[in-house]
């Protein structure tokens, strides 16, 4: 079993320049898209608190770079919890692109910083990752170096 959730993306046309490049801003919506098939598949529970007050706000996000992709090239990104803290969490990102014959060259690697909040939009609060959330996590942590401060025992 893999240490990390993995979404498949197909390239589109859409997501590239004139000169056939992908342009950046994609790298960072794929990590969204990643994030929120994996609530999705792994963690609908948690999609219900979304839709009660639960709150999963981006404070950071990054991006660096190592070789193009272009339209119809075959992705795999890669998601792995880093850092698990009582309100945040951190996810790393692995851009792979897959090629005939079980190939595949890292495209690029990201990161993104997430706080959960609730409450009314006017005034919400920091609130603690929730438990299902921290479960449906524990198969995709890091191996190299991931901090899991303050989590809670079972």
């Amino acid at each position: 079993m893999e240490d990390y959730f993995e979404y498949r993306h197909t390239v589109g046309f859409e997501e590239t320049n004139l000169v056939g490049n992908v342009y950046y801003v994609n790298y960072l919506r794929w990590q969204g898209r990643c994030r929120e098939m994996f609530l999705h598949e792994r963690a609908p529970e948690v999609l219900v608190e979304v839709r009660d007050d639960l709150k999963l706000f981006t404070l950071k996000v990054d991006c660096e770079f190592f070789a193009e992709i272009t339209a119809f090239d075959e992705l795999s990104i890669r998601m792995q919890l880093v850092d698990l803290a009582q309100t945040q969490l951190e996810f790393s990102f692995n851009y792979v692109r897959l090629a005939a014959g079980g190939e595949s060259t890292l495209v690029a690697r990201g990161r993104q910083r997430v706080a959960c909040m609730r409450g009314p939009n006017n005034r919400t609060q920091p609130a603690r990752v929730p438990e299902a959330l921290v479960r449906a996590l524990s198969p995709f942590r890091a191996r190299n170096g991931a901090q899991l401060v303050g989590t809670r025992r079972a």
